[in-house]
C-alpha cells in the first residue's frame, strides 16, 4: 500500500498525469484506487460545488475550513479504507494545495492551515508526493485553452497563483525526499516516465 499525492497549479497536467499513473500501475498488478480533491466521495463533492462556484462568496478561512472538512469525509470514508485493503491510493491533491492555495495564495499562513489540516486528516500521510512545477503564466494559458469558464480559485489574480507556486517550491525544498519536483513543461510521456522514476523507491 501507498499514499502518492499530485500537486500543482491549475493547468500543471496533475489529472493527465494521475490517469497516466492509475493506468501503467494497474497494468503492472498494482492495487490502485483514484481519487481527486476536493471531491471524491459524495460529501466531498458536494464541497468541490460549493468552493469552486464563482457565484459564491467565501472568506479566505471558510474556503480553508472547507477544504479541511471534505478532505477529513475523504480520508474517512475512501483513503484510509482503501490503504487498509493494502491498495495504492493515487489522490489529485491533498494538504500541500491548502498549503499553497489558502497559506500563502489567500495569505492565511502556512502553520495555520497546516493546524487544521492535521486534526482533519489525523496522521495520515503520503509516502510520496509528485509536484508538476510550472511557471503560473504557463498554467493559466493551459487552464485558459480547456474552454472551460473558469472556477472561483481560476478567477484569482496573477500575484495570487506565484505565491502559490512559491510555496510549494518551499514546501518542497523542506521535504525534498518526500516531495519530488517534476518539470510540468515536458510532454506527458516525459512527465510520466520522471513520475515512475520518483517512485521506483515504493514499486
Amino acid at each position: 500500500m501507498a499514499l502518492i499525492t499530485i500537486e500543482g497549479i491549475d493547468g500543471a497536467g496533475k489529472s493527465t498525469l494521475a490517469a497516466a499513473l492509475e493506468r501503467v500501475l494497474a497494468e503492472r498488478g498494482v492495487p490502485v484506487t483514484l481519487l481527486r480533491e476536493p471531491g471524491g466521495v459524495q460529501a466531498s463533492e458536494r464541497v468541490r460545488e460549493l468552493v469552486k462556484d464563482p457565484a459564491l462568496r467565501i472568506g479566505a478561512r471558510a474556503e480553508a475550513l472547507l477544504y479541511a472538512a471534505a478532505r477529513a469525509q475523504l480520508a474517512e470514508e475512501a483513503i484510509d479504507p482503501a490503504l487498509r485493503e493494502g491498495r495504492w491510493v493515487l489522490l489529485d491533491r491533498f494538504v500541500d494545495s491548502s498549503l499553497a492555495y489558502q497559506g500563502a495564495g489567500r495569505r492565511l499562513g502556512i502553520d495555520a492551515v497546516r493546524a487544521i489540516n492535521e486534526f482533519a486528516i489525523a496522521g495520515l500521510r503520503p509516502d510520496r508526493t509528485l509536484w508538476l512545477s510550472l511557471d503560473p503564466a504557463a498554467g493559466r494559458a493551459r487552464a485558459g485553452a480547456r474552454g472551460e469558464p473558469a472556477d472561483r480559485l481560476e478567477r484569482e489574480q496573477a500575484e495570487f497563483f506565484e505565491r502559490i507556486e512559491g510555496a510549494y517550491e518551499e514546501l518542497w525544498r523542506a521535504e525534498p525526499e518526500r516531495i519530488r519536483r517534476l518539470d510540468a513543461t515536458r510532454a506527458p510521456a516525459e512527465v510520466l516516465a520522471a513520475a515512475l522514476d520518483a517512485l521506483s523507491g515504493l514499486l
